[in-house]
Protein backbone atom coordinates (compact mmCIF):
# COMPACT_ATOMS: atom_id res chain seq x y z
CA UNK A 1 0.00 0.00 0.00
CA UNK A 2 1.30 3.50 -0.70
CA UNK A 3 2.94 5.53 2.01
CA UNK A 4 0.54 8.43 1.47
CA UNK A 5 -2.48 6.32 2.45
CA UNK A 6 -0.70 4.96 5.54
CA UNK A 7 0.36 8.44 6.69
CA UNK A 8 -3.16 9.73 6.03
CA UNK A 9 -4.69 6.92 8.11
CA UNK A 10 -2.35 7.63 11.02
CA UNK A 11 -2.95 11.39 10.86
CA UNK A 12 -6.73 10.89 10.65
CA UNK A 13 -6.53 8.55 13.64
CA UNK A 14 -4.58 11.11 15.68
CA UNK A 15 -6.95 13.91 14.66
CA UNK A 16 -10.04 11.88 15.56
CA UNK A 17 -8.56 10.97 18.94
CA UNK A 18 -7.71 14.62 19.56
CA UNK A 19 -11.30 15.58 18.70
CA UNK A 20 -12.52 12.93 21.12
CA UNK A 21 -10.26 14.12 23.93
CA UNK A 22 -10.51 17.91 23.53
CA UNK A 23 -13.84 18.59 21.77
CA UNK A 24 -16.34 15.78 22.32
CA UNK A 25 -16.41 14.42 25.88
CA UNK A 26 -16.72 10.70 26.52
CA UNK A 27 -15.78 7.66 24.43
CA UNK A 28 -17.83 7.85 21.28
CA UNK A 29 -17.77 7.31 17.56
CA UNK A 30 -14.82 9.58 16.82
CA UNK A 31 -12.71 7.82 19.46
CA UNK A 32 -13.50 4.37 18.08
CA UNK A 33 -12.89 5.49 14.50
CA UNK A 34 -9.65 7.19 15.55
CA UNK A 35 -8.38 4.06 17.30
CA UNK A 36 -9.36 1.90 14.33
CA UNK A 37 -7.67 4.23 11.86
CA UNK A 38 -4.52 4.46 13.97
CA UNK A 39 -4.28 0.69 14.50
CA UNK A 40 -4.89 0.05 10.79
CA UNK A 41 -2.12 2.51 9.91
CA UNK A 42 0.23 0.80 12.37
CA UNK A 43 -0.52 -2.63 10.91
CA UNK A 44 0.09 -1.35 7.37
CA UNK A 45 3.46 0.15 8.35
CA UNK A 46 4.82 -3.10 9.75
CA UNK A 47 6.04 -5.95 7.58
CA UNK A 48 4.33 -8.81 9.36
CA UNK A 49 1.16 -9.39 11.34
CA UNK A 50 3.11 -10.40 14.45
CA UNK A 51 5.21 -7.25 14.36
CA UNK A 52 2.11 -5.05 14.02
CA UNK A 53 0.38 -6.91 16.83
CA UNK A 54 3.40 -6.51 19.14
CA UNK A 55 3.66 -2.80 18.37
CA UNK A 56 -0.07 -2.29 18.97
CA UNK A 57 0.00 -4.25 22.24
CA UNK A 58 3.02 -2.24 23.38
CA UNK A 59 1.34 1.06 22.54
CA UNK A 60 -1.88 0.04 24.30
CA UNK A 61 0.13 -1.12 27.34
CA UNK A 62 1.90 2.24 27.58
CA UNK A 63 -1.46 4.02 27.17
CA UNK A 64 -2.96 1.84 29.90
CA UNK A 65 -0.07 2.58 32.27
CA UNK A 66 -0.46 6.32 31.65
CA UNK A 67 -4.21 6.14 32.33
CA UNK A 68 -3.64 4.05 35.47
CA UNK A 69 -1.02 6.46 36.82
CA UNK A 70 -3.19 9.49 36.08
CA UNK A 71 -5.84 8.03 38.41
CA UNK A 72 -3.42 6.55 40.95
CA UNK A 73 -0.93 9.39 41.51
CA UNK A 74 -3.38 11.91 43.02
CA UNK A 75 -4.16 9.35 45.74
CA UNK A 76 -0.55 9.09 46.89
CA UNK A 77 -0.59 12.37 48.78
CA UNK A 78 1.41 11.12 51.73
CA UNK A 79 4.32 10.30 49.44
CA UNK A 80 4.15 13.65 47.63
CA UNK A 81 3.93 15.60 50.91
CA UNK A 82 7.45 14.45 51.71
CA UNK A 83 8.74 16.06 48.54
CA UNK A 84 6.68 19.25 48.45
CA UNK A 85 6.56 22.46 50.43
CA UNK A 86 3.66 22.29 52.86
CA UNK A 87 3.35 25.97 53.73
CA UNK A 88 2.66 28.90 51.50
CA UNK A 89 5.05 31.77 51.51
CA UNK A 90 3.91 35.21 50.44
CA UNK A 91 6.13 38.08 49.44
CA UNK A 92 5.58 39.74 52.81
CA UNK A 93 6.75 36.67 54.73
CA UNK A 94 9.70 35.83 52.51
CA UNK A 95 13.16 37.29 52.59
CA UNK A 96 13.38 40.86 51.40
CA UNK A 97 16.81 42.33 50.90
CA UNK A 98 17.37 45.47 52.93
CA UNK A 99 17.28 48.62 50.86
CA UNK A 100 20.51 50.56 51.00
CA UNK A 101 20.27 53.81 52.90
CA UNK A 102 21.91 56.65 51.00
CA UNK A 103 20.52 59.53 53.06
CA UNK A 104 23.76 59.64 55.08
CA UNK A 105 25.58 60.82 51.94
CA UNK A 106 23.34 63.90 51.52
CA UNK A 107 25.44 67.06 51.20
CA UNK A 108 28.73 65.20 50.70
CA UNK A 109 31.13 66.38 48.02
CA UNK A 110 32.98 63.92 45.83
CA UNK A 111 34.53 63.46 42.39
CA UNK A 112 32.91 62.05 39.25
CA UNK A 113 34.73 58.89 38.20
CA UNK A 114 32.96 58.80 34.83
CA UNK A 115 31.29 61.33 32.60
CA UNK A 116 27.81 61.96 33.96
CA UNK A 117 25.41 62.26 31.04
CA UNK A 118 23.29 62.27 33.13
CA UNK A 119 24.12 58.97 34.87
CA UNK A 120 27.50 57.67 35.94
CA UNK A 121 29.71 56.90 38.92
CA UNK A 122 31.05 59.16 41.62
CA UNK A 123 33.45 58.66 44.53
CA UNK A 124 32.55 59.99 47.96
CA UNK A 125 35.17 59.44 50.68
CA UNK A 126 36.45 56.40 48.80
CA UNK A 127 32.96 54.89 48.29
CA UNK A 128 31.85 54.44 44.67
CA UNK A 129 28.18 55.25 44.08
CA UNK A 130 25.96 55.26 41.01
CA UNK A 131 24.71 58.81 40.63
CA UNK A 132 22.42 60.85 38.36
CA UNK A 133 22.65 64.54 37.58
CA UNK A 134 19.71 66.91 37.58
CA UNK A 135 19.71 66.57 33.81
CA UNK A 136 22.90 68.21 32.63
CA UNK A 137 26.31 66.92 31.56
CA UNK A 138 29.18 66.78 34.07
CA UNK A 139 32.68 65.88 32.91
CA UNK A 140 35.12 63.32 34.29
CA UNK A 141 37.00 64.37 37.44
CA UNK A 142 34.61 67.20 38.30
CA UNK A 143 33.68 67.95 41.90
CA UNK A 144 30.06 66.92 42.56
CA UNK A 145 27.73 67.31 45.51
CA UNK A 146 24.84 65.00 46.50
CA UNK A 147 21.71 67.16 46.63
CA UNK A 148 19.00 64.51 46.85
CA UNK A 149 18.22 60.86 47.46
CA UNK A 150 15.07 59.19 46.11
CA UNK A 151 15.11 55.53 47.12
CA UNK A 152 18.25 54.14 45.49
CA UNK A 153 18.62 57.10 43.15
CA UNK A 154 21.34 59.57 44.16
CA UNK A 155 21.01 62.99 42.57
CA UNK A 156 24.09 65.20 42.20
CA UNK A 157 25.04 68.58 40.82
CA UNK A 158 28.37 70.14 39.95
CA UNK A 159 30.05 71.71 43.00
CA UNK A 160 31.27 75.22 42.26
Amino acid sequence: MSQGIIITLILIGIALLAVEVFVIPGFGVSGILGMASLITGIFLVTDSLLEGLMFTVGALTVLGIIIYLSFRLPRTRRLWKRFSLSTRQTAKEGYVAPKPQYEMYLGQVGISLTQLRPAGTGSFDGVKLDVVTEGGYIGLGTAIKIIGVEGTRIIVREEK
